[in-house]
């Protein structure tokens, strides 16, 4: 059936991201070494975030609160104020990092606009996403943006409905098979998988490779010819 709406994930997909989160990890580590080494460090952030993704959501804020919480928790309670100072300062750079589109993003967004509606969905904090965004330069490509606490398929069903579309008739594209991929799929949508060279731990999962609406592509410039055979655009 011909594709009339096309979501695209944001970060890692449109600009780097997870690049951003293993340099801070590092830092934070660096900042921790008297107190553990690099493994236990990271093993305990990765609990400490895992049991957090309930109450911050997603996003350099969230994570903050969580390295500020491992902090404490790994120096028991002794972290001197000048590493916690150090941790805020972290965040807040991640929050104002530049952010760059991926190469031949540009113009693979305007090709897919050219013939389809396209909509923004992603996860995270809905402040930083949209701030994200406008620095981007992107914003007017896109026919509307969705910033979910979750990617369920119940969630790609309301956000391609809000947009006019059917999840038949729609197709999501991001870099995660856990969050853009599987949840697409299984509300009825097609669903290409655009990897990064990192992944999150939290979004790792196997891709579905033998499902017939899905197709892993080596950049977003190869969406617009995947679509093309799919029927091309239903407006």
């Amino acid at each position: 059936m011909p594709i009339g709406l096309v979501g695209v994930d944001a970060d890692d997909t449109l600009w780097h991201n997870e690049t951003i989160f293993r340099l801070t990890h590092q830092r934070f580590n660096a900042l921790l070494a008297e107190f553990a080494d690099a493994e236990t460090i990271e093993t305990r952030l990765a609990e400490v975030e895992r049991r957090n993704l309930a109450l911050y959501g997603y996003g350099a804020k969230g994570f903050t609160l969580s390295m500020l919480e491992t902090a404490l928790e790994i120096s028991d309670q002794r972290a001197p104020a000048h590493v916690i100072a150090e941790i805020v300062a972290a965040g807040r750079e991640m929050m104002a990092h530049p952010i760059d589109p991926l190469p031949g993003v540009r113009a693979a967004l305007e090709a897919l606009a050219a013939e389809q509606r396209l909509v923004l969905i992603t996860k995270g904090d809905l402040f930083h996403q949209e701030q994200k965004l406008a620095a981007s330069g992107l914003g007017g490509l896109f026919h509307g943006v969705e910033v979910v606490s979750e990617k369920t398929a119940d969630a790609y069903v309301r956000a391609f409905a809000r947009h006019g579309g059917t999840a038949e008739t729609s197709l999501m594209a991001g870099n995660s098979v856990k969050s853009d991929i599987l949840p697409a799929l299984a509300a009825g949508a097609h669903a290409a998988l655009i990897p990064y060279p990192l992944v999150w731990a939290h979004e790792a999962a196997e891709p579905p490779v033998d499902h017939p609406r899905y197709r892993e592509l080596a950049t977003l410039s190869e969406l617009p010819g995947w679509i093309a055979e799919l029927g091309g655009p239903s407006r």
